[in-house]
């Protein structure tokens, strides 16, 4: 009895954490994005017209349905050679998100698995261990590293625009909720950013800037074109 209580209170007190997180980023003074106009405004995405998010769909095509998601009920897979998966509730995923200044994303691990060294440029995010011991990080502008294995329950603030990453560092897999103050935040691979631009920087400046032989960035340029 005492045990069903304890898992009982644990997952109780995980669902209030998450709330209050997205609530928390949800709300306009935290947000990034420009503040909305209208009560709701659900995306048309069958709309050609661009304008700092999409047109709303007109009010009467508006349903219940566009206001829930249930994609990440499931596992994303970590079948690659990062061992990451993730399976976002962004404005193309979640319409119901246009205009709220807010994308959220579940993210699994396989053991060893990592999240890559990447940016998001118009938004900040916190991150919810949800399952496992992940060892979280980012850098800031002046070389500092601020990191440390986080485990279920614990909470992470990522500073826009800064290099982050992650590593499953447990035994197991691990599960992390990312919640983030923009519909658009920006996804910036940073290996990808400079080892499979197009067209591609020349291999004479990253050799400089990386202080390493030609040859290398080659076979990092290579690496990279076989597994993406």
């Amino acid at each position: 009895m005492a045990a069903k209580f304890s898992i009982k209170t644990t997952s109780s007190f995980l669902l209030v954490l998450c709330l209050t997180v997205i609530l928390f980023f949800s709300l306009p003074c935290f947000s990034a994005d420009p503040d909305p106009l209208q009560d709701i405004c659900v995306a048309d995405l069958n709309s050609t017209v661009r304008v700092n998010g999409y047109p709303c769909k007109p009010i009467c095509q508006v349903t219940s349905n566009d206001f829930f998601f249930s994609g990440m009920m499931n596992e994303a897979s970590t079948d690659n050679y990062l061992g990451f998966g993730v399976i976002r509730a962004d404005v193309i995923s979640f319409p119901g998100l246009n205009t709220q200044g807010l994308t959220v994303a579940r993210i699994d691990l396989a053991p060893g698995g990592v999240i890559p060294f990447h940016t998001h440029p118009r938004g900040s995010e916190a991150n919810l261990v949800i399952e496992g011991d992940v060892y979280f990080g980012f850098i800031t502008t002046t070389d500092d590293l601020y990191a440390k294995v986080m485990k279920a329950g614990e909470l992470n603030i990522i500073p826009r625009g800064l290099v982050h990453f992650a590593k499953n560092v447990g035994p197991g897999k691990a599960v992390l909720i990312a919640t983030l103050n923009s519909q658009n935040p920006g996804f910036a691979n940073i290996s990808s950013n400079l080892f499979a631009s197009y067209p591609t920087i020349p291999n004479d400046i990253l050799a400089r800037n990386f202080r390493v032989d030609e040859k290398i960035i080659e076979l990092i340029k290579y690496n990279i074109e076989l597994t993406s």
